[in-house]
């Protein structure tokens, strides 16, 4: 492993037209590290996930992975690379079987621990509907097809993008007790979250991003509660 942070974001703007979503953000994520990016909706979240994975390009500043550039990298090299994308609201292939879901996340062919069979492993329910079209499994069902799909191109880095989103609480920590099964296999994770207890019991470090600046950052553990709200609700 390189010396430095696996990931190194330094001074990114980032712009959709003439808005722009993203000023002078900077973060790294160690080897091996849970770093969660929490915020109020339209806080920027999202968008620095998209130019870490090369989904956007941002206009200024420098994304560096494994010592690496990567600001311009397009997605699918990205991808080989080894930074794979859970995105927001999960994006199956709803004319496909989950497992032909979870093969195309394996395409990359990079070498790695992840296979059908360990995915199945860490999410047993998605065995017994393997030959399921996408759109037949319930909400949470479908995020851990998203999650192992990810997880097939064996990342070193894994950017899970709202897990929680639209999930009840029970299915939310399910998954969240995976987790540490992932990152037992070396992984390095990225979690986006509105909900911020999930995302501060997983992360070691924490980014709040308000109106797409870093108004707080810092070890999970030297943040207090009233510190946190402050920085996500911008008072």
């Amino acid at each position: 492993m390189p010396d430095g942070p696996l990931l190194k974001v330094t001074a990114v703007d980032a712009f959709y037209g003439d808005f722009q979503a993203l000023f002078g953000i900077s973060l790294d994520v160690g080897a091996s590290q849970v770093v969660a990016v929490i915020g109020a909706n339209g806080g920027g979240k999202s968008t620095l996930l998209k130019c870490i994975a090369g989904l956007m390009h941002p206009s200024s500043g420098e994304i560096h992975f494994e010592n690496r550039a990567t600001t311009n990298t397009p997605a699918f090299e990205t991808q080989k690379r080894g930074i794979a994308l859970v995105p927001e609201g999960r994006r199956l292939f709803p004319s496909l079987t989950v497992e032909e879901n979870l093969l195309i996340g394996g395409q990359s062919r990079r070498a790695g621990p992840w296979t059908l069979a360990r995915v199945y492993e860490l999410f047993p329910v998605l065995a017994e509907r393997r030959n399921l079209p996408a759109p037949a499994l319930s909400g949470g069902q479908q995020q851990m097809a998203a999650i192992g799909r990810a997880l097939m191109g064996n990342p070193q880095l894994l950017l899970c993008d709202e897990i929680s989103l639209g999930l009840a609480p029970i299915v939310v920590r399910d998954i969240y007790s995976r987790l540490p099964q992932i990152t037992a296999e070396g992984l390095s994770l990225i979690i986006v979250e509105q909900d911020i207890v999930q995302a501060l019991r997983a992360a070691s470090y924490v980014y709040c991003l308000q109106e797409g600046r870093v108004a707080l950052h810092g070890a999970t553990r030297d943040l207090t509660q009233e510190k946190i709200s402050a920085a996500y609700f911008g008072v």
